[in-house]
């Protein structure tokens, strides 16, 4: 928060409210009554429940061990003591400091009020940083009074705008979060908040006022396309970067686990079917998904096996022991790739393997039985063709 909000073309987004702040300051009125909050911030006050001396540095006392140069940074064209403010505020948001960070703000709004600074791009800034304040700390209303406000000064300025949505949904009131959900993915499509928010209201609505519940809602404004193509050429800041990568790589991985998943049932339905080269081909590409999945390994042996592609189903059962050392259905496999390549004495030891396992494998009793007898024979026939000395 706290990045430079450039002011888009065209007028709207933000009027039209009936709950307003007071142009430039931290005071605001409400229409139908004549009581006033004023958010000023006193030399000395108690914040999130402790006393503290307020300064630019955060309302604390100097700490020379402690480094406080970012409040020294430029903030638009705020001078510099108010720049100190706005700079305090973002660090004690950051640091989960709500109530000392909405202090911080409320004082760099109340300082361009007094020093006559108009600057409608950092007051929409401020506004609209007080306002994840007040949503923080659970305070929906004035929430919604600060991003109007910052409306106004910069119409569809996107964080305002997301913000009052999720206020509005706080406070249940669903069409208007709606509304300002739908005008928010209107200058960004990528914003999954918004996404996921129309989707659950847009249930909700059906669910209460059936088919025609689009009918009641409020207009949707209409972004015009010079701001949406403002903010596609608008930098993109690193934090801004970062969210966008992991989003792309959760759905990225999302969609690998629901190809794997289909992939791999798609090949024990034609195993069971007895469609052996068309399940071989399955688990390869599940294999190409998640080479180190020991389960591919030992299902793609059956489909070896059933081929007479006995040193392939060797192979795989490899693969699946240097993963998992203690699979009995790799061992037993291997067995059986072992008896079709006809090394009888390998698919024994691994048979044996199977049993110390578990000693209750029938099949493994039956094929060591087999194995053995084929074994004997093997080593008659070949004492037979044995020449004498």
């Amino acid at each position: 928060m706290g990045n430079a909000q450039d002011k888009p073309p065209g007028s709207g987004g933000g009027g039209g409210r009936s709950d307003q702040a007071t142009a430039g300051s931290g005071t605001r009125s409400r229409s139908g009554g004549n009581a006033e909050k004023t958010y000023k911030a006193p030399g000395k006050g108690v914040v999130n429940g402790s006393q503290r001396e307020n300064s630019p540095a955060g309302g604390q006392q100097d700490n020379p061990a402690v480094d406080t140069s970012y409040l020294d940074a430029p903030a638009g064209a705020l001078p510099p003591h108010l720049a100190r403010f706005k700079n305090a505020g973002n660090h004690l948001f950051k640091n989960g400091q709500f109530g000392d960070a909405l202090e911080k703000y409320t004082q760099a709004i109340d300082g361009c009020t007094e020093a006559g600074i108009d600057s409608p791009e950092d007051l929409c800034i401020l506004y609209s940083n007080r306002a994840a304040c007040f949503l923080k700390d659970g305070n929906s209303t004035e929430c919604i009074q600060d991003c109007t406000k910052a409306l106004e000064l910069q119409p569809y300025s996107l964080k305002p705008l997301l913000r009052r949505a999720m206020a509005y949904e706080s406070l249940e009131r669903y069409k208007k979060a709606y509304v300002d959900y739908k005008t928010v993915l209107q200058i960004d499509t990528g914003v999954q908040a918004a996404h996921d928010s129309v989707h659950r209201i847009t249930k909700m609505l059906i669910d209460e006022e059936g088919p025609q519940w689009r009918e009641n809602l409020p207009e949707i404004p209409s972004v015009p396309l010079s701001v949406q193509q403002q903010h596609r050429d608008k930098p993109v800041s690193a934090e801004v970067a970062q969210a966008r990568a992991a989003r792309a790589a959760q759905e990225e991985a999302t969609k690998k686990e629901a190809r794997f998943t289909l992939l791999k049932r798609e090949g024990n339905d034609l195993v069971k079917k007895g469609t052996f080269e068309k399940a071989l081909e399955k688990y390869t590409e599940c294999l190409a998904l998640k080479p180190d999945e020991c389960a591919l390994y030992t299902n793609r042996s059956i489909c070896f096996l059933k081929l007479n592609r006995f040193e392939e189903a060797k192979q795989d059962c490899d693969s699946a022991l240097q993963r998992e050392p203690g699979n009995k259905k790799a061992f037993y496999r291997r067995a059986l790739a072992y008896k079709g390549l006809q090394d009888y004495l390998s698919a024994s030891s691994d048979l044996q393997e199977v049993l110390q396992l578990d000693p209750n494998v029938r099949e493994a009793e039956l094929e060591l039985e087999e194995v053995t007898g084929l074994l004997r024979q093997s080593l008659i026939e070949s004492s037979a063709h044995t020449p004498r000395v």
